[in-house]
């Protein structure tokens, strides 16, 4: 039966309606903590291919922020996957509580693993990811594979704490797993001439030359950390971090400022499915 309802749900988000999704919520444990996330889909024929995790989680006598971004590709199994199992295999390590960064890193690699083995079902497509997990409302640990980004505004000033995995700047790793970057005129640079990523999730043809290594890092929630986006590349690719951060630091409501945020990258003519969270401090 749990079977049944996990594929229904499945189902239903993946297919459902056409219609934005969106919500918001805030923590218990610190109420001036509030995030809202909005997902647009572009202009492709393909069916929607992002998922958001967005929620707040009581773990004992401590809560989690669980914030996340997964941007499919070649469908949207992988990232579906990814929604539904990376977080419960990062709290399934033993070391969480004690190395954090550690038990994420571990937790993307035996994902992956996963993901590969099971890619008789999800198929050959795979996904990028940005998460967040923030402890207590004080101390925030984001993690990334892909070129889905996070951005925290601390004083009005933006700082990107994830880091875009291009294939032009791996092209030496690629290269020596024995992999090629294409570089074709009005293309951007792809792995193999195919994926514009150099980390992923799945892939399966492709894994032998990427990487699934997650960059960590770690940020200390203090009296001048205003709020923070997670998104996916389609508002990266026409605005800048501080551009960004300038385009909703006057909205307190953060499920408005998702949807704000991506109706301008929408104006600027950005044409790909589009996910946004903003988890705001104060």
């Amino acid at each position: 039966m749990a079977g049944r309802e996990i594929l229904h749900k499945m189902k239903v988000k993946a297919f459902g309606s056409s219609a934005p999704d969106t919500g918001k919520g805030k923590s218990k444990m610190a109420k001036h903590i509030t995030h809202g996330y909005h997902l647009v889909k572009g202009k492709s024929n393909h069916a929607m291919e992002d998922y958001v995790v967005s929620e707040f989680k009581q773990e004992k006598e401590n809560e989690l922020g669980l914030f996340a971004i997964f941007d499919g590709h070649l469908g949207h199994d992988v990232a579906n996957y990814l929604q539904t199992h990376l977080f419960d295999n990062i709290l399934k390590e033993q070391d969480f509580w004690t190395n954090t960064e550690n038990a994420i890193r571990k937790a993307y690699h035996t994902t992956d693993a996963e993901i590969l083995e099971k890619a008789f079902v999800l198929g050959k497509g795979g996904s990028t990811a940005v998460t967040a997990i923030l402890i207590n409302g004080q101390k925030l640990v984001v993690a990334n594979v892909g070129d889905s980004r996070a951005v925290i505004c601390k004083n009005g000033v933006a700082k990107q704490l994830s880091v875009d995995h291009e294939p032009s700047k791996e092209k030496k790793l690629i290269e020596s797993r024995g992999g090629f970057v294409s570089n074709l005129p009005g293309d951007v640079p792809r792995v193999d001439g195919q994926l514009a990523v150099a980390r992923a999730f799945g892939d399966k043809s492709l894994k032998i030359h990427l990487s699934s290594e997650p960059d960590v890092a770690m940020e200390i929630v203090d009296d001048n950390t205003e709020f923070l986006i997670l998104a996916s590349d389609g508002i990266w690719k026409v605005m800048t971090n501080q551009e960004a951060v300038d385009c909703i630091k006057n909205i307190k409501d953060a499920q408005s400022a998702a949807k704000h945020l991506i109706e301008q990258a929408v104006s600027k003519k950005s044409k790909d499915d589009i996910s946004c969270i903003v988890v705001r401090f104060q």
